[in-house]
């Protein structure tokens, strides 16, 4: 059985890039990827600006008294000049009168009802913007396939944009499987009965992905009646995730069905999610995860995440290191992902697992509360109290 890094280097290099586009609009394009670089089209600011609430006033006259002769409130784009031993009021984001080289904050100066006297000098050029202090005219600001996050967006919003062109989003269907498995609000018939998490985790995971999310029925444990709704969903989708059904149980009938078509991933050397399988029936991907809701988020981020980043063309990283607090003990001789909780120690990234419930795949609550995955690599049996480790954002 090959290694998560070995499946993820098979599975990155047969990856398709992701061309479709589609324009949205800024309000709805959080979490989305740039289809095409965002150039500047004019100088920002176009004109010498005030960052702050003061005085404009020629920088040699801060040993005088100045006459203030008028106001400049932001938006304001009246025509105003000085002369020496004269200023004009400038409040925070309004433009420098012409003859102006220099802002003296408020708090600067005593003001008698006409004059200022600064008490406080600046140097010159303080406190004003200057043309392209942001960014000039041509200038690269964005490079296509970026993701949009909120300050990507308060950027394209300042340049005037109200719609962006993106990556069409891939629909990826969503497919639990599993004769004890309830959609939410279903009544139990029996005790073994439990309902389907998955459906809710994954699809949110999705979102956040820059996906649209189709949740399809739940299926029970039928090979033919799963076969059908694989055929459907891939028909209507993308990408295809399916919940349960990838162990070695006589009723785990996703695993026989991802046989059939083209393998990619059969199974990966890792603590959750060895029976993992990712296949192509008709050119559609389909990442078959374990039914567990633990185990189902952590091979999702783990495969299904890397894949559609790369897909998307997106170079990031979500490893990371931190020094682990305590002893960690592996569980099995496979690489372990576990979940961890991050804390800043005096500036110091530490790791634990301390306040993690001990037990099997299942406990989904392990990973609330903004958890990361430590990784524990095969070839070790623990990693040591004080150790620089690896850990993946999820």
């Amino acid at each position: 059985m090959k290694s998560y890094d070995e499946n993820l280097k098979i599975l990155k290099s047969i990856t398709p890039k992701w061309e479709l586009n589609e324009r949205v609009p800024l309000t709805n394009a959080l979490n989305r990827v740039l289809a095409d670089d965002i150039i500047a089209q004019a100088p920002y600011p176009a004109y010498p600006t005030s960052a702050m609430d003061g005085y404009a006033i020629k920088f040699d006259n801060q040993n005088s008294k100045i006459k203030v002769i008028n106001i400049t409130p932001a938006g304001d784009d009246s025509n105003i000049s000085i002369n020496d031993g004269q200023c004009v009021k400038t409040l925070t984001g309004a433009l420098v009168c012409d003859g102006a080289d220099t802002i003296v904050p408020i708090e600067n100066v005593k003001f008698d009802g006409e004059h200022i006297e600064i008490i406080k000098k600046v140097t010159k050029g303080f406190a004003i913007r200057d043309i392209g202090e942001s960014y000039k005219a041509k200038e690269l600001l964005l490079k296509s396939r970026t993701k949009l996050g909120y300050c990507e967006l308060a950027l394209l919003s300042e340049l005037g944009y109200s719609y962006v062109n993106v990556l069409a989003a891939p629909r990826v269907a969503l497919l639990s499987t599993g004769s004890e498995v309830l959609d939410i609000g279903q009544a139990k018939e029996n005790k073994s009965q439990i309902y389907s998490s998955n459906s809710i985790s994954i699809s949110s995971l999705l979102k956040l992905m820059g996906c649209e999310p189709i949740i399809m029925p739940i299926i029970k444990d039928d090979k033919k009646s799963i076969q059908n709704a694989v055929q459907n969903a891939i028909n209507q989708a993308d990408f295809l995730i399916t919940t349960g059904g990838v162990s070695v149980g006589d009723f785990d009938f996703m695993r026989d069905i991802a046989r059939e078509s083209q393998v990619i991933v059969d199974g990966a050397s890792i603590k959750p999610g060895r029976h993992i399988k990712v296949a192509k029936i008709n050119n559609k991907f389909i990442f078959a995860l374990p039914g567990f809701a633990y185990s189902a988020i952590v091979t999702c981020v783990l495969f299904f995440r890397e894949f559609i980043n790369h897909s998307f063309g997106l170079n990031l990283t979500h490893q990371s290191k931190a020094i682990l607090k305590e002893d960690y003990i592996k569980k099995s001789p496979f690489e372990e992902f576990s979940a961890a909780t991050l804390s800043n120690d005096n500036g110091v990234l530490k790791i634990s697992t301390e306040s993690k419930k001990s037990g099997s795949s299942a406990i989904i609550g392990n990973l609330a509360g903004g958890a990361v995955l430590l990784r524990c690599p095969s070839h070790k049996t623990k990693l040591n109290a004080g150790e620089v480790v690896e850990y993946i954002e999820i």
